[in-house]
């Protein structure tokens, strides 16, 4: 790594930081992208992209290479109340992106989209430790490569390193995290006999649990389960598997789906809580991704949301020559998109996973409402937080009007 100033450098190599890359290299800026890991592994982490997601990636122009190297199409959502399918929604007829929702292998992803950056003609530099960086004049980070310390200085720096990024802590940002709610364990099967066409979602509320089936093709899906933090258990190892499928099946799974299905990769846990930095851009530093913000996984917006920061930073940084400007109207914008998206989630929380008598009786008014009008329940979660929350949304929603 002769050079020691660039137009950009993304700290992390994953989703937001390669696409990042890859769009403002292809458009002549001098990008460097450090990135830890010298081989990507499972870490059970985002694999499904909802319908707003996916016209994203349109948008960046990354959409065809996955889908031609690693990506697959769900073009429905089935949702099942216990064992009772109750929707079956076709997501290109009836969201507003008309597109369906896509799944791949998480470190398949993010070779792709490397190599993608590297080809549009970013220099990457993998097994690179990011270990400080200084925001006294330009931007200037520190990082560790085969044991020797460096500097390299750019216009921007961009922190792409995830929901515990170290870019975060050194530029002084604040993350604020909502209360704990739910926790949500995911698990990498093979060989499982679920519908490959569709996500699929059970829901048990009288307990607060839920699971997920996201296919990627060909028997393999990541499974997910959903349960209240105030149990305190974390499922994570081997030994903790037949009590993920336990959940799963509480949820009015089928138990068809896990009979012969094989584990194949690793078992963790993640907190629900939302985490959210309500301003991520200062002195030269934009936040992206879980970087900026995690939404609760619970609702699978992660990915959508790391495509729309890319997407928007990505045109300001093209539209403005002042940086620090596109900088910040790209912090006023996520703002506005990140608190959409997180209070629809709220709702939605306080409706499908509370548990008690109050919230027994508040489904019982709402769901029956939601089933005869799906537009209750707003549609951001798959066509995308592009509106405005006001008080009546919230009290159609919750059949208050």
């Amino acid at each position: 790594m002769h050079r020691t100033t660039y137009d950009i450098i993304t700290v992390g190599g994953g989703l937001g930081g390669s696409a990042l890359a890859r769009a403002m290299a292809e458009n002549g800026a001098d990008v460097l992208v450090l990135e830890s890991q010298l081989e990507f592994k499972d870490r059970v982490r985002g694999e499904s992209v909802l319908p707003w997601g996916v016209a994203e990636a349109k948008k960046l122009g990354i959409y065809d290479g996955l889908m031609a190297s690693c990506g697959h199409e769900l073009p429905w959502w089935d949702m099942y109340l216990g064992p009772v399918r109750v929707l079956h929604r076709d997501l290109v007829a009836s969201t507003q992106p008309g597109v369906p929702a896509i799944s791949f292998y998480h470190p398949a992803m993010q070779e792709v989209l490397m190599q993608s950056a590297e080809s549009a003609g970013a220099k990457v530099r993998r097994g690179a430790r990011v270990v400080g960086l200084s925001l006294d004049g330009t931007p200037t980070v520190q990082v560790r490569v085969d044991g020797v310390d460096m500097k390299v200085q750019a216009r921007l720096v961009v922190g792409a390193d995830g929901r515990d990024s170290r870019v975060r802590v050194w530029a002084g940002f604040q993350a604020r995290r909502d209360p704990d709610q739910n926790l949500i364990a995911g698990l990498l099967f093979d060989d499982m006999p679920a519908p490959k066409d569709a996500n699929h979602l059970w829901l048990n509320p009288s307990i607060g649990h839920a699971s997920f089936v996201f296919p990627q093709g060909n028997g393999r899906v990541r499974a997910y389960v959903i349960y209240p933090a105030e149990t305190g258990v974390r499922l994570s190892g081997t030994g903790d598997i037949p009590l993920f499928i336990e959940y799963a099946l509480k949820t009015g799974a089928p138990r068809a789906f896990y009979s012969d299905a094989r584990p194949a990769g690793p078992l963790a846990t993640f907190d629900g809580a939302a985490s959210i930095v309500d301003y991520p851009y200062r002195r030269g530093v934009a936040l992206i991704g879980d970087a900026a913000g995690h939404s609760d996984p619970t609702f699978g917006q992660g990915t959508s949301t790391t495509l729309r920061d890319v997407r928007v930073l990505r045109d300001l940084l093209l539209q403005l020559e002042d940086w620090d400007e596109a900088g910040n109207a790209y912090a006023e914008e996520h703002r506005r998109y990140f608190n959409v998206t997180n209070t629809i989630e709220t709702w939605w929380t306080e409706v499908l996973f509370k548990t008690g008598p109050e919230a027994d009786a508040l489904r019982s008014r709402v769901l029956p409402l939601w089933q005869q009008d799906p537009t209750r329940q707003t549609d951001v979660i798959f066509s995308g937080p592009d509106l405005e929350i006001t008080e009546s949304i919230r009290r159609r929603l919750f059949g208050e009007e």
